[in-house]
């Protein structure tokens, strides 16, 4: 299933919803909380023409053809407002790529590892070069992100990964989503291991290197539809400065701040790319 928008008006709503299954294209509308309402494609193969009928239908939503297609559909709903919501599974597909659903995996089977009593061999094999000859382990240079030692550690990363690499390779594709995270995990690793060692691990790096990436974009390339909120990136850089003055937590800073420099100059060379072209 694809998620195509959230409007505010369900009997609004229930006009399109008319009118695309009067052309044998079935959408599903699910409440969201606080008067919210999304509408859901089931088949992807519609997504293009689904797209585009939604965004005719926004710009005249009381046309006659919308009308009309009400009037001949409410003889055959049995229920003008049915809602069916999509499964937990369709609803994450619905927002990630392919590469942002194989980290997310990767990060769930070694977490599991982890706890099944293999702590100790998986970070072993994955953690930062340490050692002399691990620099040539390529792996190692990315492999520590995927990393995670509690469940607060890797729900908080998966989360945001989701949500910005999701919205990153749906609308850039695999390849730059790619790009970021090998670039922003051998940065901010680098970076935390000459602060501090090799003892870390998680997506937080990377993670704060997508803020960055979209922060940027969103300020110079807002044509592409990327962007962060301002309140999301302020609550973003006032965790990484918590980070680095409370006493209580250990908390890969460097990591947090290489990541986030390395997303910033990203978004800005692909931003002037962008903008030459």
């Amino acid at each position: 299933m694809v998620r195509l928008i959230t409007l505010t008006n369900p009997r609004m709503a229930q006009a399109f919803i008319d009118y695309m299954a009067s052309r044998n294209i079935d959408i599903q509308m699910m409440p969201e909380g606080s008067g919210q309402f999304a509408l859901w494609l089931s088949q992807d193969e519609h997504q293009v023409e689904a797209e585009a009928e939604l965004q005719h239908f926004l710009s005249d939503p009381s046309a006659t053809k919308y009308q009309a297609a009400s009037w001949t559909m409410a003889e055959s709903r049995t229920n003008h407002f049915s809602y069916h919501s999509p499964s937990m599974l369709s609803m994450i597909k619905a927002k990630a790529g392919p590469f942002t659903l194989v980290i997310m995996l990767t990060c769930i089977v070694i977490f599991t590892m982890q706890q099944l009593g293999a702590g100790n061999a998986v970070f072993s094999g994955l953690h930062f070069p340490a050692f002399a000859g691990q620099e040539w382990q390529l792996w190692r240079w990315v492999s520590h992100a995927v990393l995670h030692f509690s469940i607060m550690h890797i729900a908080f990363n998966l989360l945001w990964w989701w949500q910005l690499g999701g919205d990153i390779e749906q609308r850039l594709g695999s390849g730059k989503l790619l790009q970021l995270f090998v670039v922003s995990a051998a940065l901010s690793g680098a970076g935390q291991y000459w602060v501090e060692g090799a003892n870390f691990g998680g997506l937080s790096g990377v993670v704060y290197a997508l803020v960055g990436y979209l922060w940027m974009l969103g300020y110079k390339a807002p044509q592409l539809g990327l962007s962060m909120p301002k309140p999301v990136i302020g609550f973003m850089l006032v965790w990484l400065v918590l980070g680095f003055v409370q006493p209580f937590m250990a908390i890969a800073n460097t990591a947090h701040l290489a990541g986030l420099v390395s997303g910033v100059v990203i978004g800005l060379i692909d931003a002037s790319r962008l903008q030459k072209n």
